[in-house]
């Protein structure tokens, strides 16, 4: 048998879904004949990147929804477990960062961060726990950040919004670990994108990061769909309120 031979025709909900982590972590399940559901706001990226994931697995598709919603997040989670017949694995990986010095930081900054990062992600939770609870399994696994536990300059927003995630992680687990449902988390360090690309032009910022790597390179987005793979899989059947941190060593030292 091989690995993660289980996650075949798995029921598979992506947040984010289009672009970056999200979309190579969506792809991982669809190479694994996962059926799989992305969601995001861009309706043209969703559609490109869900004919990639036919291409490994049939049963994919997409739905347009804004996770600062709570309205949006019901009806997108109802529509894709309509169409996926189930769900097995919600991936919480809708995001977003606005990086500015702390005392610059606006009310609007602090809402979209916070509204994205961490309400998004309890409403979505909440709405798929419901049904995982009435059918005693499920799994969910949040994307959150090495910035959950340690500081950083221009980011105090995402440092709180990310913490909070871990928290609500545990909190999740142990209440729900009645119900065969598992919560955990998976925490990268900065992850080489082309959404990142434009950051790293900044030389300076690019080398202090790497020197604060032990493992001296940025994370790859299949470093963070690996770890994914594993939560998702049944050789994490007994892990639940983790948080799995994917940051090459940073918060080591």
């Amino acid at each position: 048998m091989s690995y993660f031979s289980e996650i075949n025709n798995q029921k598979v909900i992506v947040t984010g879904g289009s672009k970056g982590i999200g979309k190579e972590i969506a792809m991982s399940f669809a190479k694994l004949g996962a059926n799989v559901v992305i969601t995001g706001r861009d309706e043209k990226l969703l559609t490109k990147v869900t004919a990639e994931l036919k291409k490994y697995s049939s049963h994919c598709s997409y739905i347009v929804a804004d996770i600062q919603s709570v309205h949006e997040i019901y009806n997108m989670v109802d529509k894709a477990i309509q169409f996926l017949g189930g769900l097995d694995v919600l991936v919480n990986n809708a995001g977003v960062n606005i990086p500015k010095p702390a005392t610059e930081v606006t009310e609007e900054d602090w809402d979209t961060v916070i509204d994205t990062n961490l309400k998004g992600t309890f409403f979505t939770s909440q709405r798929a726990g419901k049904y995982m609870i009435a059918q005693n399994k499920g799994k969910i696994i949040n994307i959150v950040s090495q910035m959950a536990f340690v500081g950083y300059i221009k980011r105090s927003a995402y440092c709180s919004s990310k913490g909070g995630a871990v928290q609500l992680t545990k909190a999740l687990a142990v209440e729900w670990a009645p119900y065969n449902v598992k919560v955990n988390a998976v925490a990268p360090t900065f992850i080489e994108t082309e959404l990142t690309s434009t950051m790293f032009k900044d030389g300076d910022f690019y080398k202090d990061v790497l020197n604060r790597i032990p493992l001296g390179k940025l994370a790859q987005p299949s470093d963070v769909a690996g770890a994914v793979m594993y939560l998702a899989s049944d050789m994490a059947n007994f892990v639940t309120g983790e948080t799995l941190k994917v940051d090459g060593g940073w918060t080591a030292i």
